[in-house]
């Protein structure tokens, strides 16, 4: 009789839950039985397991063996149970000592020749062992550097199942070399990556480019709503017609938000690893993700789903960065109001019945729509040929609760021939604008310390209202659109928390009657003379 365990981890949606692998030797007939409810590629791992470890020189034991997954109820899936399997197995082998292995979390894919395959989700893998208490993990060679992002956890990389067993045994380490690639993508980082799914992801590029706000011709109302969504962290409605640069402004925002800090940048790189999205040799994502689905879309796709446990979608994939929908009306209607809950908690719970699943969503949101089907309706002599009925229609596919949850609305103008020749002079490039954006997120930092808020847009309106008072008769007009039914009562603590960051922006301690008018005019669209004199 041998006994012997090890842990690994399983992921439900990007939270772990250490497992305890176990295995038992009994006499009897030669047998593998895999039980503590694996799916179909972790039931499979009885073969890989087998073939890795007798094409390592190991011998497999010839008894009847149970492989016990603790805790039960819990669903495993996926390949990185592996190199917790073989070490479990050959605990109770006696190959290697079983108080070893009794602590250490082993997170890897076996392939048939013995060679460890990295898998996806590692950091939250090792963030969940590490909460647990483990304070040593083994994990593929290829994403060693992503798992010693993790403080306070001693990481080991093996190439193989080889190396892994000479560490244990306080054998000489065999030199593994890495297979010859000659010139074809390396088939070991296969596992990391979900094909087609890098498509509208929006990481940063390998070359360091990045579109500068100077690009963009004209559009002032525009730049300045862009600047407070990056200060404050609000929503974004642009609409206006084709051609005038609505998607040139929300492809330079992740250029204006400051970078992410280490716990910012250990969510999105957590949620990137789980979805097979993390670029192999960039352990840490540092700057703001930026997303850019398809107006074809489906609900799953954007607030997360798939058979099974739900996989994260580009709600969660755009967490502390920026979502961009374009041509917004185009997307389905049900597709449109499931972002409801997210924008409102920062977070998504996605139930199936493998399983509920709760996806980090704290994302900037810029919406960009046309006035109309075919664009023109707000042109002069355009010639418009849509009937008023499809206009109403096209305009309603934005829900009013949608829309209730976004903090600006800004008209984009078709670009003048001055600015587009640039007779008018350049914009302010990128870097400038980022320097006062990271000046206002400093104040209000600096406000909010103590608080669970880390921005504007995340403070309560009561709140806002009760511990941070505006100067007096600041609200007047706010006040006046709320009893005439402009604002609704969301809206106003929206309006609110817009002058503040306006506020921030301008170096102001509290804001003033000017900061309320541009607040309103970023929010209703109407001119009230204060765009020019807020930001003074």
């Amino acid at each position: 009789m041998g006994f012997a365990r090890a842990c690994s981890v399983a992921l439900l949606g990007v939270e772990g839950v250490v497992v305890e692998v176990q295995a038992d030797l009994e006499p009897g007939v030669a047998a593998f039985t895999l039980v503590g409810l694996p799916d179909k590629s972790l039931v499979e791992s009885r073969d890989r397991v087998r073939a890795a470890v007798v094409n390592s020189g190991g011998e497999w034991p010839q008894k009847k063996l149970t492989v016990g997954l603790s805790p039960a109820s819990v669903p495993k899936g996926g390949s990185g149970f592996d190199l917790a399997v073989a070490a479990a197995v050959l605990g109770a082998a006696e190959r290697i000592d079983p108080r070893a292995i009794a602590d250490l979390v082993l997170i890897g894919e076996l392939g048939l020749d013995g060679r460890v395959r990295p898998v996806r989700g590692v950091l939250p893998a090792v963030l969940a062992a590490a909460e647990a208490g483990y304070r040593q993990v083994v994990v593929p060679e290829q994403t060693a550097g992503e798992a010693s992002l993790v403080p306070g956890v001693s990481v080991l990389g093996v190439r193989t199942l080889r190396q892994l067993i000479a560490v244990l045994t306080d054998e000489p380490v065999p030199e593994e070399a890495p297979e010859s690639t000659r010139g074809r993508p390396d088939a070991m980082l296969a596992g990391l990556m979900v094909p087609g799914a890098g498509v509208g992801t929006g990481l940063a590029a390998g070359d360091g480019h990045r579109p500068d706000l100077a690009d963009v011709a004209g559009q002032e109302s525009a730049r300045t709503a862009l600047e407070v969504a990056a200060a404050g962290g609000h929503h974004l409605l642009l609409h206006g017609p084709p051609g005038a640069g609505k998607t040139m402004l929300a492809e330079r925002l992740p250029g204006v938000l400051p970078p992410l800090t280490g716990q910012e940048a250990l969510e999105v790189t957590a949620v990137h690893s789980v979805a097979g999205m993390l670029p192999p040799g960039e352990p840490l994502v540092s700057a703001p993700p930026y997303c850019a689905p398809h107006h074809s879309a489906t609900m799953q796709s954007l607030v997360g789903g798939g058979n099974g446990l739900p996989r994260p979608g580009a709600v969660s994939l755009a967490h502390r960065g920026v979502l961009f929908l374009d041509e917004a009306p185009e997307f389905s209607g049900r597709a449109l109001d499931a972002l409801r809950q997210p924008l409102e908690s920062g977070h998504v719970v996605v139930a199936r019945s493998a399983g509920v699943v709760r996806l980090p969503a704290r994302f900037l949101m810029i919406l960009a729509a046309n006035p109309c089907p075919c664009g023109r309706h707000t042109l002069v002599g355009a010639a418009c040929d849509c009937p008023p009925s499809a206009i109403r229609r096209y305009q309603a596919r934005l829900s009013g609760p949608l829309l209730d949850r976004v903090d600006l609305r800004v008209g984009v103008r078709p670009v003048h021939r001055a600015d587009l020749l640039g007779q008018g002079g350049r914009g302010e490039s990128t870097a400038a604008v980022a320097v006062r954006v990271r000046e206002a997120r400093q104040r209000s930092a600096a406000r909010l310390e103590g608080t669970p808020w880390t921005v504007n847009s995340e403070v309560p309106g009561h709140e806002l209202r009760t511990r941070w008072p505006v100067a007096p008769g600041a609200l007047a007009a706010a006040e006046r659109d709320l009893e005439r039914g402009l604002l609704t009562a969301r809206g106003l603590d929206r309006v609110l928390r817009v002058a503040w960051t306006v506020a921030d922006l301008a170096g102001r301690a509290r804001p003033e009657s000017r900061d309320v008018a541009l607040a309103l005019e970023l929010r209703t669209g109407v001119a009230r003379g204060a765009a020019a004199g807020a930001a003074s």
